[in-house]
């Protein structure tokens, strides 16, 4: 595949673009048939030749583990190596499978394996969604968050002495590496130069965190240098969240490290009131590995089974996967077809969560018949 920009472009290659679809648990069940019908009808309007592939129905599900006692096949890596993209729904069971085992065998696998070091979510304020910042309309809110996706504060490094005892204590380390740090900052600073406003925000706590954060510091003060038409600050994150909320509208691309993007990359959809809508990209850059895209609302299991989940999140992260792959004219009318539904759809088809009384095939449907009208 041909990669330019940061974006692979499977279109250019003439080479079918092939997803591996696992809707997983809960509400991921029922949204994923609506992405992939709007993915269908993009890539029919379009001629985009992909292959979605949907033979993993029990992968990654607490199903799965309770009768295997796995979240997944031991071949799992060497058959999804074959796919260019995973298309995922939702992980999560936990009144039956604690949450760090089904998401450390299933989500964490995914992205430390193939190495998907980026992972990137749009915070956008919505034509349709109310805002729950005051005085906020549809463009005041479009920034990108950026989080370093495999090390960081996210380590499996570290253990558990003299359980049970006084002396009992506990140690996770923070891994930060040259490599790890500077290729998430230079995917942000691409991003950057690549939007008009040409601005970049790194989070940090150097002043309290003494010897990674500065760190993390060093390298963007050095990465900057190799985008001198880049503005940049940084801001400390408490002060930072705060920010979010009072003044979103300062920010363009937000950089982060795995705790401090975790954070900040569900607070900015929350801000925007879309959280239940927004997506994700769990992104390998280069292309050596595939890259996973999938909705944020999680796999719901007091709502699942009751057909009214929202399906956005799920399409959305289709629009964000064919935009990756460089179908930017089919990425294009798929965020077309989802605004336009969300502000004219009509409370019959707007799903519940956001004040309608639609459910989740009806909203699906409605986009994809958008997506090939529009």
């Amino acid at each position: 595949m041909a990669i330019s920009n940061g974006t692979i472009n499977a279109h250019t290659s003439g080479k079918t673009l092939r997803v591996a679809v696992i809707p997983g648990d809960g509400i991921g069940q029922e949204v994923m048939p609506e992405g992939i019908a709007c993915l269908k009808a993009a890539a029919k309007r379009y001629d985009i030749d992909i292959q979605l592939d949907e033979k993993f129905q029990d992968w990654a599900t607490c199903d799965r583990y309770v009768k295997e006692g796995s979240m997944l096949p031991e071949n799992w890596k060497e058959t999804l190596q074959q796919y260019d993209s995973i298309y995922f729904g939702a992980v999560g069971d936990p009144a039956r499978v604690p949450d760090h085992i089904s998401l450390w065998g299933s989500l964490i696998q995914f992205r430390r394996e193939f190495d998907q070091y980026i992972s990137l979510r749009p915070c956008r304020l919505m034509p349709g969604i109310k805002c729950p910042l005051a005085d906020k309309k549809v463009g005041d809110i479009d920034f990108w968050v950026v989080r370093e996706n495999t090390e960081g504060e996210y380590s499996s490094i570290g253990g558990k002495m003299f359980p049970g005892t006084d002396r009992e204590f506990v140690v996770q380390d923070t891994i930060m590496t040259r490599h790890g740090v500077d290729r998430v900052l230079k995917y942000a600073f691409d991003l950057a130069q690549k939007r008009p406003r040409k601005k970049l925000t790194s989070a940090t706590k150097s002043n309290g965190i003494s010897i990674s954060m500065p760190y993390w510091d060093e390298r963007v003060k050095e990465m900057h240098q190799q985008y001198p038409d880049v503005e940049v600050d940084k801001y400390h994150i408490d002060i930072l969240t705060a920010f979010f909320v009072l003044r979103p509208e300062a920010f363009d691309v937000v950089v982060g490290s795995n705790l401090f993007g975790d954070i900040l990359s569900d607070l900015g959809p929350a801000c925007t009131g879309s959280i239940g809508v927004a997506p994700s990209g769990n992104i390998n850059p280069e292309g050596r590995f595939p890259s996973l895209f999938e909705p944020v609302h999680g796999s719901a299991p007091d709502i699942a089974g009751k057909g009214i989940a929202n399906p956005i999140g799920a399409i959305w992260a289709g629009q964000m996967m064919l935009m990756h792959y460089g179908y930017k004219e089919a990425a294009d009318k798929m965020m077309e077809a989802i605004e336009v539904a969300l502000e004219k759809g009509g409370p019959n088809v707007i799903t519940p969560d956001l004040g309608g009384k639609g459910d989740c095939a009806g909203l699906g449907g409605h986009i994809a018949k958008l997506i090939e009208t529009l």
